[in-house]
Order: C-alpha cells, then structure tokens, then sequence
C-alpha cells in the first residue's frame, strides 16, 4: 500500500505525526507533504523539527513541488489523508485551487477517484466551512473531525491520539491494533 499524508496548519499536529509512525509500524509506504504552517504547528505542539517528521514517511516532497511524482495522476497511490487539515486547505480542495503540493494532491486523489480523507480541527465551524465540508463529502471525500470519542476510557493524550488515528486507519481499510473496538475486551 502506497499512501500520501499532507499535514497542514490546523492544530492537533500530534494526529499527523501519530498516524506516519503507524504506517511506518505497518510498513506502508507513505508519500509525505508538509505546508509551512504544517511545519510551524508540528515544530510548535509537538517539539519535532521537520527533519524528524521527515524522517518518518518513506519519502518527502517539498509543498512547493508542483512537478512532485504524487502532484501527477499517473503516480499510483492508493489514497491520501490531511491531518490536521487547515480550513484553508479544505477551503481550497472543495474549491479546486491547487496552488501548492498539498492541494495538489488532494485534487488529484479526487479525479483518480481514489479515497482522501481530511481530518479538519477548527472550533467552531462557521457556515463556510459547513458547506466546504458537505461539498467535498457530497463527491466522497471523508471528513473526519479530530474529535475523538470518550467510550473507550481512555487515561492519556496518547490513548487519545491512538483512537482518531485508529479511526483514520479504519477508513483506508488498514488492520490496527491501536485502539480496543466498541464491545471487544
């Protein structure tokens, strides 16, 4: 499996960095892009330079790359995720403004037909994002807001963190063992 991960600007860095060590667990092949603010969010919560974060995914692309293989739709992958994923980069896929790597991509994911999952965090939403949303869901794309659930009990941030991105996994049909599901021991 092949897949592209962007991370963006939006809080919650912590899922993007928590989902690359996943894949890397998984050895999934993972196709990574990091928008300047992504990089200032990862730097800022998570105390991990970009050197680091690279060093995670199987390959880097600088976002902006617009002649990167996965900016093309000949590159196969298999889907992409954005976590976190800035209203400004959902504000621009549901637009069809590919004016960096990031939404590349994402544009391109979505005329392959291929699964791109956004994991939005903004709080709260106005009547924009709303409608970016249910535009980009209306033609497939998942949008998964870093909420995680409580039913598990979890004790720590880390619990937390290992319970969206089991979620996230789930959507892309990968096998986890991250977090326990609702009625299993």
């Amino acid at each position: 499996m092949r897949l592209v991960v962007g991370i963006t600007g939006g809080s919650c860095a912590i899922y993007g960095v928590a989902l690359l060590k996943a894949l890397e667990q998984l050895n999934i092949e993972t196709h990574l892009v990091v928008s300047r603010m992504g990089q200032y969010v990862v730097e800022h919560e998570c105390d991990m330079k970009l050197e680091e974060l690279k060093s995670l995914a199987a390959y880097h692309h600088d976002n902006n790359d617009l002649a990167a293989p996965i900016a093309s739709g000949s590159f196969r992958a298999d889907g992409m995720i954005i976590a976190p994923c800035s209203m400004n980069t959902l504000g621009a896929i549901a637009n069809g403004i590919s004016n960096n790597l990031v939404t590349r991509a994402a544009d391109v994911t979505i005329k392959e037909g291929r699964k791109l999952l956004l994991l939005p965090r903004e709080t709260p939403l106005s009547v924009i994002h709303l409608e970016n949303m249910l535009k980009l869901a209306r033609i497939g794309v998942k949008i998964m807001p870093a909420a995680p659930g409580f039913y598990h009990q979890p004790e720590t941030i880390g619990d937390l963190v290992n319970i969206m991105v089991g979620r996230t996994l789930d959507q892309m049909g990968i096998e986890h063992c991250l977090s326990k599901r609702w009625g299993e021991d």
